[in-house]
């Protein structure tokens, strides 16, 4: 990696599903693998994969003796076949060559692929071959690729192959394929002119359709060389071939043009109809190419972080802003769709929404946050089956799925495979019953960074309030106590499923599920405040919230039980978490390294983690990553406990030794929380977190799709971790404790309709404040409140 450009300058093939994977293109509205255009899905090294955002399907598998019916983003038509091949000879293929020289680049200026390689057939004829290919930014319906084929030794006949394969199948992820995978059946194929051939496909169960209109053009000197053209069409499947004359030396290029429409796109009159039409419509290669890199440089000058002193860490987090903003982009409003934890790169956790968002929204508030305000409305519509799906497990109030997609049922699967053992195992982690915190924190966070009351009116309280009281609802008083418990749940642990030689799923008092669920019910009292009486009276009603719940809730915040380890400082991650065993943590990390899938790993030894004192992630610790000492200490003051910021240490050495790093967000976790005690170890934890996708560190994860929350997490460290930005009693307050790798760091942010900038070294803050439409905002260094108005530029000392 280097400036602004991925690049692999030879010809690996054990490495092209990573690569494939990290050279995605999309645009938010969909995106498409970094497969050769030549390259079919052989499961081994190559896997041309193209999502919608939205696209989902279900089909139901035989698995482990029952029927099982899941959800999955579809993989839709490869609109990438484009190849070519000798008279009576095999078509062409980097497998069937000899590679002389290759080098691919990812451009994320312009969000632009190119391959340039020099390749050596069978019978000794050389060529070179240079691609480019987008998904443009600019027009979400659009992709385009451009193809140069220069005979260097030889003249002759060739074939051109330009197709569209609908006959795809989800095959990207092993552990999925004895499930069932034909998602899609053909409607239409064939070709709406000379230069132009159509495919239309609908998925079997939830009926979108797709339509895809492919314009070839090929240019070829000297002009007026023949160009034959014949259809070739079956179920499925459509494709031009063209029969040409090459000669040497003179490069031949093609131009592939494509238009895709869905039945879920708003403003046509009908997918088939709409592409055909539209594909005569669009440009040449170089005229989309320029729409599509202004597009590009907008979303840039909103979005860059700059580490001029740290190459590195600078490349690898624009891929990260890169891959996100190609999951969610403008293209995204109106889409009704969330963030799937694996972007829109492959099919991994079947494309469903989790509690990624956490790690997510705080970046795009921050720069983009319309997008968090359309994304936050996907909750939103799916409120009637989260309020279904309490009164179905006997509570009130909203129950989010652990597992999301189309209509906001659980799509958590009921039973999994462990690739380690070959056994199918009972998955119960959709008690995790905390990604209803999650989603009240994004809401409260995107109305500290924009103060969008409009959007906390009548959105976001609405889903405040309803999840408060599935929280009242869920608690239980133990009368003995007097403190209210929470049992049956599942923490972000996601180890730890139930106890050790029990038959009941879950646990009991997760001690982060307890805080947060606390914290949110406070949140909820606090909006009676913040709202006028007659909406507070129009949600009591709508919601039939009585007096008498929001007096439990206030009972529940001031006596919600957490569990403490044997009258210690240190939070006990679940209630019995003390009588676990001791793990051999040196042993298992000298075998299999650091990031372990202990789970896994146990299970197929015959043992089970559910023994141990041992953790996927971070647990415990996500409550100091997600609130300020202050903000914490406060929860426990109301509810009793006598916690104290020195505390916090101590719990994070505590967790620190018992985590295993199984999920590639527990390191940006643990680099959080240690940023302002121990800025080596912190640094530490965010390299590591950095290179999580780039070096697939998990061994074969990435290839099924990145981790955008890691991407994300590991840009908002920096934004926010490295900055000690946070928003808290309506002042955005600044505490930098920038480590000794990063020297500088310059970046503008979005702070209630302000434009502001920020310019941080070891010793100095530099604040801008551009025009915006408040007149006025609040700004704390160091514990000191300053006013900020339009035009303002103030710098400030912040050696330590």
């Amino acid at each position: 990696m280097y400036d602004w450009k991925v690049a692999y300058d030879n010809w690996a093939p054990e490495e092209q599903p990573l690569r494939e994977a990290l050279c995605t293109l999309g645009n938010g509205y969909f995106a498409t693998r970094g497969a050769f255009e030549e390259a079919d899905a052989d499961l081994q090294e190559h896997y041309p994969g193209t999502y919608l955002a939205g696209g989902y399907n279900r089909l139901v598998s035989e698995i482990a003796g029952r029927q099982v019916e899941n959800e999955d983003l579809v993989n839709w038509p490869n609109w990438l076949p484009l190849t070519f091949r000798h008279t009576n000879e095999e078509w062409f293929g980097v497998s069937r060559v000899e590679v002389i020289t290759f080098r691919q680049e990812l451009d994320m200026r312009q969000g632009l692929l190119e391959r340039r390689m020099r390749f050596r057939d069978g019978s000794g004829r050389e060529s070179t071959l240079y691609s480019r290919r987008l998904v443009s930014m600019a027009n979400p319906h659009v992709a385009a690729m451009e193809w140069e084929l220069t005979p260097q030794n030889w003249s002759g006949e060739i074939e051109i192959k330009s197709a569209l394969d609908g006959r795809v199948t989800n095959s990207g992820v092993s552990r999925y394929r004895d499930y069932e995978s034909q998602h899609l059946e053909p409607l239409q194929q064939g070709q709406h002119n000379e230069e132009t051939i159509f495919l239309k496909v609908q998925t079997v169960q939830s009926k979108i359709q797709m339509a895809q209109a492919a314009r070839t053009r090929i240019y070829m000197e000297p002009k007026g060389n023949e160009v034959e053209r014949t259809l070739q069409t079956e179920d499925g499947y459509v494709a031009h071939h063209f029969k040409l004359k090459c000669e040497q030396k003179r490069p031949l290029r093609v131009e592939k043009v494509v238009q895709l429409q869905t039945s879920r796109d708003k403003a046509i009159s009908e997918p088939l109809q709409d592409a055909c039409i539209n594909s005569g419509r669009q440009g040449s290669f170089t005229h989309l190419l320029e729409k599509h890199r202004l597009a590009w440089q907008r979303l840039w000058n909103r979005t860059e972080l700059q580490i001029a002193c740290n190459s590195k860490a600078q490349s690898i987090l624009r891929l990260h802003i890169f891959h996100l903003l190609q999951t969610v982009s403008a293209n995204t409003i109106g889409m009704d769709v969330g963030v799937p934890a694996r972007g829109l790169h492959g099919e991994a956790y079947r494309g469903h929404i989790f509690w990624d968002e956490l790690f997510i929204f705080p970046f795009l508030n921050m720069h983009l946050p319309e997008l968090t305000r359309e994304l936050l409305f996907y909750r939103y519509r799916r409120l009637p089956e989260a309020r279904y799906a309490a009164a179905q497990a006997g509570y009130r109030g909203a129950m989010f799925p652990w597992q999301s997609g189309s209509n906001g049922r659980e799509e958590t699967q009921q039973v999994h495979l462990n690739p380690q053992s070959g056994n199918w195992l009972i998955d119960n982690t959709h008690l995790q019953r905390h990604i209803n915190g999650a989603i009240v924190y994004n809401v409260w966070q995107y109305f500290q960074a924009t103060e969008d009351m409009e959007f906390l009116t009548f959105v976001g309280a609405e889903m405040i309030l309803d999840i408060a009281q599935f929280w009242s609802t869920i608690a239980e008083e133990n009368t003995k106590t007097g403190r209210y418990e929470i049992h049956h749940v599942v923490g972000p642990d996601e180890y730890h499923a139930d106890y050790p030689d029990s038959d009941e799923p879950g646990l009991s008092n997760n001690a982060y599920t307890n805080v947060m669920a606390v914290w949110v019910i406070q949140r909820a009292l606090q909006l009676f405040q913040m709202l006028d009486d007659s909406r507070v009276e129009e949600l009591l009603q709508k919601l039939t919230i009585s007096e008498a719940d929001i007096a439990r809730w206030r009972d529940i915040s001031h006596k919600m039980y957490v569990p403490f380890i044997d009258q210690s400082n240190i939070m006990a991650q679940f209630e019995g978490y003390e009588q676990l065993e001791d793990f051999p943590w040196q042993e298992y990390k000298e075998k299999y390294g650091e990031s372990m899938r202990l789970d896994r790993i146990l299970e197929s030894e015959g043992d089970n983690v559910n023994r141990y004192k041992a953790s996927k992630q971070a647990d415990v610790l996500m409550l100091f990553y997600l609130f300020s000492a202050e903000e914490l200490i406060h929860v426990f003051d109301l509810l009793g406990y006598p916690f104290k910021p020195e505390h916090i240490h101590e719990n994070i050495a505590y967790y620190e030794e018992r985590t295993s790093h199984g999920s590639t967000l527990s390191k940006i976790v643990h680099s959080w929380v240690l940023a302002r005690s121990d800025r080596k170890r912190a640094y530490n934890n965010f390299k590591m977190a950095l290179v999580s996708d780039v070096e697939d560190v998990q061994g074969g994860t990435t290839q099924e799709g990145i981790h955008l929350g890691a991407m994300a997490g590991t840009v908002d460290l920096v934004q926010r971790g490295f900055t000690g930005l946070e928003i808290r009693d309506n002042v955005l307050w600044l505490a930098p404790v920038l480590p000794e790798e990063i020297g500088c760091l310059n970046f503008q942010l979005r702070y209630r309709s302000h434009w502001i900038s920020l310019q941080f070294t070891h010793d100095k803050l530099l604040i801008v404040v551009d025009k915006g439409w408040l007149k006025e905002v609040q700004i704390g260094v160091n514990g000191n409140v300053f006013t900020f108005q339009t035009g303002d530029r103030r710098e400030f000392n912040i050696s330590r």
